[in-house]
């Protein structure tokens, strides 16, 4: 077992959102519980037709410190999180972990992922892209294709950040309550880029600690060209909104003060404080 050495957050919330993960989900909570024992786990499953759900039930009364939120139907990865994130706020979880169920994000690295937070950092990305990290076994054009989309939106949203979809992080309670998470509607890797975005126009101090992703073992990958053409499109869309919004404040404060005019209509940035894509 490998010594467990994070203290200083006292209540930390690991969110995994599950979809048929009946061959994985009681092998991760054992092992997210022997590495933190001392932190609560939420699974939030999306109605999986294999059991899941009722595995957690039972994983619970053996483990302790593991909930279940139970979900009508499959809504998404950003939906998962969205309801996990305020499940955890409404019962004052002070940080908040991101991980999948299929053991591709290696529990044995929670420590070093919370590690940042207690810093004072509000958001730690585990990143494939950074020295130290690691994807063995990928085949060179998937490899190039996660890459590049990562380089994408780092420039086009300015960013700064290796690995943006990343899906294995961790989040402090106030960026979280700051960002307004129910505002954030991107699902799969534009969730995970989304809150990126967010996290950074709204000031958070965001550091990435390197981690070794591996491809799931058992059971069926969620990824599709969908979610891919998704992210690809709402980079693309936030992209043009970040330049626009500065002619906009510019036309916004020539016309303001002048008789008979109110000023132009705010943009979706400015509405939400500055806090929007």
């Amino acid at each position: 077992m490998e010594p467990v050495f994070y203290a200083s957050l006292v209540r930390v919330l690991v969110v995994i959102p599950t979809y048929n993960e009946a061959d994985n989900i009681e092998r991760m909570l054992s092992r997210v519980r022997e590495i933190l024992p001392d932190a609560e786990v939420l699974v939030v499953d999306d109605g999986s037709p294999d059991g899941t759900a009722d595995l957690v039930e039972k994983a619970a009364v053996t483990l302790g410190g593991v909930s279940l939120l139970r979900r009508a139907g499959k809504s998404g990865l950003g939906s998962a999180y969205r309801a996990g994130f305020a499940w955890g706020l409404e019962r004052g979880y002070e940080a908040f972990v991101e991980m999948d169920a299929d053991f591709s994000h290696d529990p044995a690295a929670l420590p070093a992922l919370l590690e940042p937070l207690e810093g004072g950092h509000e958001v730690s990305i585990g990143s494939r892209y950074i020295p130290g990290g690691a994807i063995p076994n990928w085949s060179w054009h998937r490899h190039l294709l996660s890459w590049g989309a990562n380089r994408y939106a780092s420039v086009v949203l300015g960013l700064g950040v290796a690995d943006s979809t990343a899906g294995f992080r961790a989040y402090a309670a106030s960026i979280l309550r700051r960002l307004d998470v129910a505002q954030v509607r991107a699902e799969g890797y534009g969730f995970q880029i989304e809150m990126t975005y967010r996290s950074k126009q709204a000031g958070a101090s965001i550091v990435e600690v390197p981690i070794r992703f591996v491809d799931r073992e058992v059971g069926q990958s969620k990824m599709s060209m969908a979610i891919v053409v998704e992210a690809l499109g709402l980079v693309a869309y936030w992209g043009l909104g970040r330049l626009v919004a500065p002619v906009r404040r510019l036309l916004g404060a020539r016309t303001a003060g002048v008789p008979g005019r109110a000023g132009l209509r705010a943009s979706p940035t400015e509405r939400q404080g500055g806090r929007g894509a």
